[in-house]
C-alpha cells in the first residue's frame, strides 16, 4: 500500500523560515528524496505599511512565525532528513523520542494554502446556463438550467420542474453534473 502525502508543520527557531526552507530543499536534492518530500513553504503575506511621512511601504510578514509546512509522505528517512535539518527543533504534533508527527487535516492546510494563494478557490462560471443533473440531497435525479453561479459560496440555483413551473433552487455546485440537453 503506497501512503498518501500529507502536510505537516515543522518548528524552526523564529526568523529562520526561509533558511530552514532553502536548506531543506537542498538536502531533498541531494539525498535524493525527492520522491518523499515534496513541497516546503514559508507562508507569507505582503501587507503595505504607512510611514509618519504619508509613504507607504511594502512588508512581507510571516502568518506563522517558527513554522515552516512540509508535503511529504513520512518514512524513517524521509522524518530523519527533516528533522535533522538544521535550525529545525521538531515537527509540531510530534511528541518527541522518535514518535512520527501527527498531519495537518485537509481542511486545515487547504484554508492556509487558499490564504496565500498556492491555491485558488474553484470557479463555476462553465456551469451557468447549462443542464444539470443533481446528484445528491432532497432533488437527487431532478434535472434543471443552472440561472446563477455563486462562486465564493460554491452555490448554483437551478432552475427545476416543480408541480409544473420552474423553481429556484440553491445546491451546492458540487453536487450538479452537467447533461447534455
Amino acid at each position: 500500500m503506497s501512503q498518501q502525502a500529507r502536510w505537516y508543520i515543522i518548528q524552526t527557531y523564529s526568523g529562520y523560515e526561509n533558511s530552514v526552507r532553502e536548506d531543506l530543499l537542498r538536502r531533498v536534492d541531494s539525498m535524493g528524496m525527492n520522491d518523499f518530500i515534496f513541497s516546503v513553504i514559508v507562508p507569507e503575506e505582503t501587507i503595505i505599511e504607512k510611514k509618519e511621512n504619508g509613504k507607504e511601504k511594502e512588508k512581507i510578514k510571516q502568518l506563522y512565525p517558527g513554522y515552516v509546512f512540509v508535503e511529504m509522505i513520512v518514512t524513517d528517512e524521509s522524518w530523519f532528513v527533516v528533522r535533522n535539518t538544521p535550525r529545525v527543533t521538531g515537527f509540531l504534533g510530534s511528541s518527541g523520542g522518535g514518535t512520527k508527527p501527527v498531519p495537518l487535516a485537509p481542511e486545515e492546510i487547504k484554508q492556509i494554502l487558499l490564504k496565500i494563494g498556492v491555491i485558488s478557490k474553484p470557479k463555476y462560471d462553465q456551469l451557468l446556463d447549462k443542464y444539470v443533473e443533481i446528484l445528491s440531497g432532497a432533488y437527487q435525479g431532478i434535472k434543471g438550467k443552472v440561472s446563477i453561479v455563486d462562486n465564493d459560496q460554491a452555490k448554483v440555483v437551478v432552475e427545476i420542474d416543480l408541480f409544473g413551473r420552474a423553481t429556484p433552487t440553491e445546491i451546492d455546485a458540487h453536487e450538479v453534473k452537467v447533461i447534455e440537453s
